[in-house]
């Protein structure tokens, strides 16, 4: 197995089968757009939602969730409030949130490869990074044509909702117990 990291996204390569390849997104994304989408799909004030609400429902863990929620809170996309009574609570519009800005923000926009620090014969004449450069520009053109809007509806806002009723379900129990 060999695995290229360039930037925060990365090219794993495994096996010897070049179509099962892929260019993933890096976790950091990954969590952070499950936040904004849980945060859409919910309309409830109390109890608010928090960060070890989230690590539970996705499975992450908390440290991990709180650099995330941070840089998002810095991006203005959602508000989070310390304390007891404190929580998260988006500040965008769904609609007005394009995928693209948020993925550009989380995964940063370094190149995908490393032309500069690493050793390679075919630095001077080489079209491979013009090509990745054009390839990381057309990626992030291509999600902004999607919103936060467009990804939260239908079967994915459905399980969403599903999620913040077990959600509450667990919370009133332990309220009563």
């Amino acid at each position: 197995m060999f695995i290229f990291i360039a930037s925060k996204m990365h090219i794993k390569y495994t096996g010897s089968n070049p179509s099962k390849e892929a260019m993933r997104l890096t976790r950091f994304s990954d969590i952070g757009l499950r936040v904004l989408m849980y945060l859409v799909r919910s309309d409830r004030e109390q109890p608010p939602i928090t960060v070890a609400e989230i690590a539970t429902q996705f499975d992450v863990p908390k440290n991990h969730l709180v650099k995330v929620v941070g840089l998002l809170a810095k991006c203005g996309w959602l508000t989070a409030t310390r304390g007891r009574t404190g929580g998260l609570k988006l500040n965008t519009a769904p609609a007005a949130l394009k995928l693209g800005v948020v993925l550009r923000a989380l995964e940063g926009e370094e190149e995908l490869i490393d032309c500069d620090t690493q050793v390679c014969t075919l630095r001077t004449d080489c079209l491979l990074r013009s090509a990745l450069r054009h390839a990381q520009a057309e990626f992030y053109v291509a999600m902004d044509r999607y919103t936060l809007a467009d990804i939260t509806g239908g079967k994915t806002g459905a399980q969403i909702s599903t999620l913040h009723i077990a959600f509450l379900r667990q919370f009133q129990e332990k309220q009563i117990a």
